[in-house]
């Protein structure tokens, strides 16, 4: 794709406001809640789409669901870590870019933009609950016993939030429920 082409394409994308040239092979794409940077190499070999995340601090307990991520989940996306921001990122040859792949890896990134830290979140709650789950039934506990336990810890303030109100406790061990019956068959 020709850089004419690029932007060509991030107008039909997004509305002609919301696009602009911040420099000759560099375009910023700015939306409430969302900025975009699309970027040619110095030489224009290479583009590369960049679309901050969420800060490094914030992300810090994350980082291996992060890079678990780029291995199954990101396809052509990658998560990358530069100047204290995690960023959704995207590279690829200039010149046998096609106008599909470019809109494909945009709306990958949004995508990622939008999930923010829910997929890693929930790739983490589902490790620890693997780790539970593998940990009752090493000491000889059933599901039932484990269920117990984990109500005991919410009762005792050792989990959750000891000012948490009946229903919003109940609701948390439900979902507890669930999520170990579901992985005490796998586990």
């Amino acid at each position: 794709m020709t850089p004419q082409e690029i932007a060509n394409t991030l107008v039909q994308l997004f509305e002609q406001a919301t696009v602009t040239m911040i420099a000759p092979g560099s375009w910023q794409i700015e939306k409430e809640n969302l900025r975009l940077l699309v970027l040619l190499s110095e030489d224009q070999s290479w583009l590369r789409i960049l679309l901050p995340i969420i800060s490094a601090q914030v992300a810090k307990p994350f980082m291996e669901q992060f890079l678990e991520s780029n291995f199954d989940d990101t396809q052509e996306v990658r998560y990358a870590l530069h100047q204290g921001v995690v960023w959704g990122i995207y590279q690829h040859s200039r010149e046998s870019l096609q106008p599909n792949d470019l809109i494909n890896a945009i709306a990958r990134l949004v995508t990622l933009h939008e999930t923010g830290l829910t997929s890693v979140f929930n790739q983490l709650v589902e490790s620890r609950i693997g780790q539970i789950v593998q940990t009752a039934k090493l000491q000889g506990q059933s599901l039932e016993t484990t269920l117990q336990t984990l109500d005991r810890f919410y009762e005792e303030g050792v989990l959750g939030d000891l000012e948490q109100n009946p229903q919003s406790r109940e609701q948390v061990l439900k979902s507890w429920r669930q999520q170990l019956e579901r992985m005490w068959a796998e586990k």
